[in-house]
C-alpha cells in the first residue's frame, strides 16, 4: 500500500510506531497531489512548504512519545474555511485572493492537534452548487471518470480524498454539499447535527444550515476528525454546550436489533436503476444481520426541497450583501460614485449561481413577500423538524439513497437549475431538521461509486458512526479510482 492510500487510522499507528515520519507521509502526500492535480484540479492553493514545515514540528512532538490521532496527517481544507497565510477565495472573483488575519476555530483545532494542513479545495463559488462546476477558478474532476462530476459544493475535498491527495479534509455542509460528494467520490462524509461544530471562521452561506464536517476514507477516520473539531465555541453564537462522547468507542457495535426507519418519501420515482438496487441489496444485508428494518412516512419531507431553496437564498442574500467591494475583496475599476461601484462590482465579482440565489432571496425577503414565501418556508421548517422527532421515536436511525444518482457528465445538468437542485433531493432534509447525517460508499453502479445516507437524533452522532461503521464492515467497499 502506497503512503497516500493510507487512512487517518493507518497512518497514525505508522508514524507513532516510527515506520514513517510525518515529513516522509506529507512528502508522498504532495507528490501524488503534484502528479495528478491537472487531471483532478481539486486545489486552488497548496502550501508544500508550510505542510513540510508543520510536518517537522510534528516529527519533533512524536519523537516525545504518543500525541493526537492527527499528529502529523496530511489534511486538506475546503476554500471557504479561513487559514491564516493562505488565501480564502471561496471559489470567487470578488475575494480575490484575500488571506484572511484569522483562523477558523476548526483550523485551529486541527493545529492544535499537529495536523499537516496541505492546502485548500476548490468549491462551487460560495458553497451554492452540487457539481463544482460554478467555481469561478476551475472546475474539478472527478477521480473515478474524469469527465463527471466530482459533486458539490465539495467536491474539490471529497476528490482530493478519493485520489489520495489528501488523507482526509473539512468540507461544509449547506444542503448536501459534504454526502453528495462523498456519495459521487465513494468516501465517507459526515454532516454533524447543527451547532456541535464551531461555524467560526467559515464563510456564511446559509447561517442557519451551514455545518462544517469530515470527507474520509472510512467510518473510524470520520470519528476521529469529528473528535477533533467537535465542542462548544464561544465565538459561535449557534455552537451548542454539548459534552461529545468518545466517537470512536461508539463504533463497535452490531447491526442485530437496531431498528432502521425507511422515510417512503426519499424512495420515490427518478432513482437511477443502479442506485435503488444497490441501497435495496443494503437494506437486505441489513436485515439479514438482524437488523429492524420499516418504511416510514415523513409527509412534510415532499415540500423540503422548495422549503429549502426559500430559506437558503434569503439568507445568502443577507449573508453576502457584505461582500461589496468596499472592505475587502475585489474592486470594479473607474467608478462613478459609491452606488456605481457597488453595483459593478458585485456584477463583475459573482457568477450567475450566486446571482440568481441573490436575487430569490432578496426577492423572498422583500416587502409584501417576506410572510408568503420566507415565512411559510420556516413554517414548513418546524413541520419537517417535528415529523423527524416522530420518526425518531420509532427508529434509532433513518436510510436512504445520499443521490438520486450516480456523478452525471461535466455539463450535464449546467443548462437547468432545477435538474441540478434536484441532485440534493434527499441531503436537504437533514440540513433543515439540524440532524446529523453521514454518507458511505455501498458498491459501484455502472462503475460509479453508490452512497448510503444514514441520519439520526440530534446530537446522536454515535449511533449513526455505529450503524456506519456496521454496514460499511459487511459491506466492505475496498473500491478505489483507477483512472489516474
Amino acid at each position: 500500500m502506497e503512503l497516500f492510500e493510507l487512512s487517518i487510522k493507518q497512518a497514525g499507528e505508522k508514524l507513532k510506531s516510527k515506520e514513517v515520519s510525518s515529513v516522509e507521509l506529507t512528502t508522498a502526500a504532495l507528490a501524488r497531489l503534484e502528479a495528478i492535480e491537472p487531471k483532478v484540479k481539486a486545489f486552488l492553493h497548496v502550501s508544500a512548504d508550510g505542510a513540510l514545515a508543520r510536518a517537522g514540528e510534528a516529527d519533533k512532538r512524536l519523537a516525545n512519545g504518543g500525541g493526537p490521532p492527527l499528529l502529523g496527517v496530511p489534511i486538506a481544507v475546503k476554500d471557504n474555511i479561513c487559514a491564516v497565510g493562505m488565501p480564502t477565495t471561496c471559489a470567487s472573483k470578488i475575494l480575490g485572493d484575500f488571506v484572511p488575519p484569522y483562523n477558523a476555530t476548526v483550523v485551529e483545532a486541527l493545529n492544535r492537534d499537529g495536523a499537516v494542513i496541505v492546502g485548500k479545495t476548490n468549491l462551487d463559488e460560495f458553497a451554492m452548487g452540487s457539481s463544482t462546476e460554478n467555481s469561478a477558478k476551475q472546475i474539478t474532476a472527478n477521480p473515478w471518470d474524469t469527465g463527471r462530476v466530482p459533486g458539490g459544493s465539495s467536491g474539490g475535498s471529497a476528490a482530493c480524498v478519493a485520489a489520495g491527495q489528501a488523507i482526509a479534509a473539512l468540507g461544509s455542509d449547506t444542503g448536501g454539499s459534504i454526502r453528495q460528494p462523498a456519495s459521487f467520490c465513494g468516501i465517507v462524509g459526515l454532516k454533524p447535527t447543527y451547532g456541535l461544530v464551531s461555524r467560526y471562521g467559515l464563510v456564511a452561506f446559509a447561517s442557519s444550515l451551514d455545518q462544517i464536517g469530515p470527507l474520509t476514507k472510512d467510518v473510524t477516520d470520520s470519528a476521529i476528525l469529528l473528535q477533533a473539531i467537535a465542542g462548544r465555541d464561544p465565538a459561535d453564537s449557534t455552537s451548542i454546550d454539548y459534552q461529545s462522547p468518545d466517537y470512536t468507542a461508539a463504533l463497535d457495535r452490531e447491526i442485530k436489533g437496531l431498528r432502521f426507519g425507511l422515510p417512503k418519501e426519499l424512495f420515490g420515482a427518478g432513482f437511477q436503476p443502479g442506485v435503488r438496487d444497490l441501497i435495496n441489496q443494503t437494506i437486505a444485508l441489513i436485515e439479514k444481520l438482524g437488523g429492524q428494518v420499516s418504511e416510514v412516512s415523513l409527509p412534510t419531507l415532499e415540500y423540503a426541497l422548495p422549503a429549502y431553496y426559500i430559506i437558503a437564498p434569503a439568507e445568502a442574500s443577507s449573508n453576502l450583501a457584505r461582500f461589496d467591494g468596499v472592505r475587502y475583496g475585489r474592486r470594479s475599476v473607474g467608478p462613478t460614485d459609491m452606488v456605481d461601484s457597488y453595483m459593478r462590482t458585485r456584477a463583475e465579482g459573482f457568477g450567475p449561481e450566486v446571482k440568481r440565489r441573490i436575487m430569490l432571496g432578496t426577492y423572498a425577503l422583500s416587502a409584501g413577500y417576506y410572510e408568503a414565501y420566507y415565512g411559510q418556508a420556516q413554517k414548513v421548517r418546524t413541520l419537517i423538524i417535528q415529523d423527524f422527532k416522530q420518526a425518531f421515536d420509532r427508529f434509532d436511525v433513518l436510510i436512504s439513497p445520499t443521490t438520486p444518482t450516480t456523478a452525471f457528465p461535466i455539463g450535464a445538468k449546467t443548462g437547468d437549475p432545477l435538474e441540478m437542485y434536484l441532485s440534493d433531493i434527499c441531503t436537504i432534509p437533514a440540513n433543515l431538521a439540524g440532524i446529523p447525517a453521514i454518507s458511505i460508499p455501498v458498491g459501484l453502479a455502472d462503475g460509479l461509486p453508490v452512497g448510503l445516507q444514514i441520519m439520526g437524533k440530534h446530537f446522536d452522532e454515535a449511533t449513526v458512526l455505529g450503524a456506519a461503521r456496521a454496514i460499511e464492515a459487511e459491506v466492505s467497499f475496498t473500491d478505489r479510482p483507477n483512472t489516474l
